[in-house]
């Protein structure tokens, strides 16, 4: 626990008290956007202070930040402070086997790009932010091992001590992961159900250090992707310089992580499928062993609170796996949708409440479904000349009906205004269109426009697009 000189400021104005568990990402930021709001913010995290301590490598998975999370971070006034610590990326760089890489950018307009930030950086950026706020407390190394919802206490267990300590609490929140406490103290009440979908693969996280004079072996402006057909390699940039490389591959089957078991094993894989990979990698075998295997899976759940009293946002109500690079993104806007939820009904929370799961709880199902198909698009699709030829018609219909078609990547990642699951209904309906347009040609040149033009308009409605806010920052931040 830390202490303030003047401790917490307890204002008649106050709105009251809330404990948040989880203090990783949408914790913190949570806290900053509450306390602004007037409430009084307990944060508790099982881990040590991510600002004193150096966490272990191997399970970061490095984020991309885009619209939904930048617009969110803009509304908390944390965006100046988070801009430093970006990279842009304006596109894929892609490695095929054998041939040369190939750069296909992710929009066409000025400002669509993602951008790289390391986990615990920016993680120590909010929690310092938090930390500011006379109304917020941050509490280390207290674990919550369990919630009784019915008489409002939360169960702590300190490392040190071993002890469980029962904690009194006017309202939580569950932002403490896909392994949520508070979740299943939900759950128990009687508050609907959950599961865990894994995934047949799991992950390796890995280096490339920076060069000799601190700068990036590779073009440092993309992700960088190995898609091999059932599995793939990735790389995105540091700060430092380095790029931090991983693994999606099968947990079982040929090839696939049961396979390496040795030095010999692993060198032969990286030489078989990502030679120019390995070349970059030091020790590639001894990193390898050294870091953790992770797992990846899909959590939804299909209620996120208990009475007015708990609540869940973030990754404890619908973890999603990484390949759509929205699950950051889409707890940050759980953060900002949840305030403005809870302004618009005076603070009333059965209200907000109610409003609040009815609008997320289908978006949260639809991009857990969305982060699934990207895998596909990821690792096989994006070398399909066929996929390649849709992707050069989806823009130039993009340019020519902006109010009505616009390519699912992009309405997920640089339209924060178009809600997850309406991109992908929209994406369905554009993407038939795209099969219908494309299912007797091979080129661009051949493309039946006034047919286009036809499916178009009758099949999709117009959209109230919003004004790019992206393109500004991301000119800024470049």
């Amino acid at each position: 626990m830390r202490s303030k000189a003047a401790d917490r400021i307890m204002s008649e104005t106050g709105k009251g008290h809330v404990a948040v568990v989880g203090g990783g990402l949408v914790g913190p930021l949570l806290a900053v956007m509450m306390s602004r709001a007037g409430y009084d913010v307990d944060v508790y995290e099982r881990r040590p202070d991510l600002r004193k301590t150096t966490i272990s490598g191997g399970r970061s998975i490095n984020l991309a930040l885009a619209e939904r999370g930048i617009y969110a971070l803009a509304s908390a006034g944390l965006i100046e402070r988070v801009k430093p610590l970006l990279i842009p990326m304006a596109g894929r760089l892609l490695h095929p086997l054998g041939q040369a890489t190939e750069f296909t950018p992710y929009g066409q307009w000025p400002g669509e790009v993602i951008f790289s930030a390391s986990r615990s950086i920016l993680n120590q950026v909010l929690l310092a932010a938090a930390d500011e706020s006379p109304r917020v407390r941050l509490f280390f190394e207290h674990e919550c091992v369990g919630i009784d919802v019915q008489h409002q206490t939360l169960q702590i267990r300190e490392p040190s001590s071993k002890q469980i300590t029962h904690v009194n609490y006017e309202r939580v929140i569950g932002t403490d992961g896909a392994n949520s406490a508070v979740r299943s103290a939900i759950v128990a009440a009687g508050g609907g159900e959950w599961r865990h979908e894994p995934l047949h693969h799991d992950y390796k996280e890995l280096t490339i250090p920076a060069g000799s004079s601190g700068t990036h072996l590779m073009m440092r402006d993309a992700l960088h992707i190995w898609p091999r057909h059932g599995f793939m390699l990735i790389a995105l940039p540091n700060l430092d310089g380095s790029f931090t490389v991983t693994l999606f591959l099968n947990k079982e089957g040929t090839p696939s992580f049961a396979e390496l078991t040795d030095a010999t094993s692993v060198n032969r894989f990286f030489d078989e499928y990502f030679p120019d990979a390995k070349g970059l990698v030091p020790d590639l075998a001894d990193e390898f062993f050294r870091n953790p295997t992770g797992a990846l899976g899909t959590v939804r759940c299909s209620c996120w609170s208990a009475g007015e009293r708990a609540l869940l946002l973030g990754d404890a109500a619908h973890g999603v796996v990484p390949f759509h690079g929205q699950g950051m993104n889409a707890g940050f806007e759980d953060c900002r949708e949840w305030m403005e939820v809870l302004e618009s009904t005076n603070h009333n929370w059965h209200e907000a409440i109610e409003q609040f799961t009815i609008r997320r709880i289908p978006q949260a199902n639809a991009i857990a479904d969305l982060a699934l198909e990207n895998y596909v698009t990821m690792r096989d699709s994006v070398l399909d000349p066929h996929f390649q030829l849709k992707r050069q018609i989806g823009f130039v219909l993009e340019r020519r009906f902006r109010d009505r078609f616009i390519p699912l990547y992009s309405m997920v990642m640089f339209h924060h205004e178009i809600p997850y699951a309406t991109a992908r209904r929209r994406g369905q309906i554009q993407d038939q269109i795209l099969d219908q347009l494309t299912a007797h040609i091979d080129r661009l040149e051949d493309v039946d426009w006034p047919l286009a033009e036809q499916l178009v308009v009758r099949t999709l409605s117009q959209l109230p697009i919003e004004s790019v806010t992206l393109g500004d920052f991301a000119a800024s931040a470049v």
